[in-house]
């Protein structure tokens, strides 16, 4: 049974590293239907948590969420294999395109071939903003939050390490503020 958990593991996340496009938001929706819906590692509500850590720690969004799947599920072996399964479709292509790259650089199909694609990527990049903006529980007061956030990235050129420390700050406080409220309200309670 390990041995099986081991090879879904990697053919799940090496189907998710080698057929998706656009990096690691244009994957969500396929990691969020194989690794919630269709095998249930994980609830919803854990799958937001883990991208939320995901998106925090430095690295590429599909590995990072590989290795806490994989580590949830069989602890260090299990990040390994979910990990591996997610860099080596892109190792292997870029090595295919490392080889070969002086005979398509000009290539005119190719270039119509990935114009084609990035439609369809900005499209899989918008579908988990929705899909989280949605579990998240947004309401039309909190979406100013990432809106805000959002412009002020683009436009104020402010780094989004700022904003995720800022976030991990506003929500330890939150968190502390509430605890206070609970504590408060317990002991007019009783």
């Amino acid at each position: 049974m390990k041995g099986n958990l081991y090879w879904q593991l990697f053919t799940t996340f090496f189907k998710i590293g080698g057929f998706t496009f656009g990096g690691g938001w244009a994957m969500i929706p396929l990691i969020e239907r194989e690794v919630v819906d269709k095998y249930r590692w994980i609830e919803k509500e854990e799958f937001l948590d883990e991208l939320a850590v995901a998106q925090s720690l430095p690295g590429i969004l599909a590995v990072n969420i590989s290795v806490l799947v994989g580590n949830k599920l069989r602890g260090l072996k299990g990040s390994i294999v979910a990990a591996t399964g997610t860099i080596l479709p892109s190792f292997v292509a870029i090595l295919l395109i490392a080889i070969f790259f002086s005979q398509i650089y000009n290539n005119p199909t190719v270039a119509s071939i990935f114009k084609g694609i990035r439609p369809a990527v900005v499209a899989l990049i918008l579908a988990p903003v929705i899909t989280t903006a949605k579990a998240a529980r947004l309401n039309r007061w909190t979406i100013l939050i990432p809106v805000a956030v959002a412009l002020a990235i683009w436009m104020g050129g402010l780094s989004p390490i700022l904003f995720i420390i800022l976030g991990g700050v506003g929500g330890y406080l939150y968190y502390l503020n509430k605890q206070r409220y609970q504590r408060k309200n317990k002991r007019r309670n009783d």
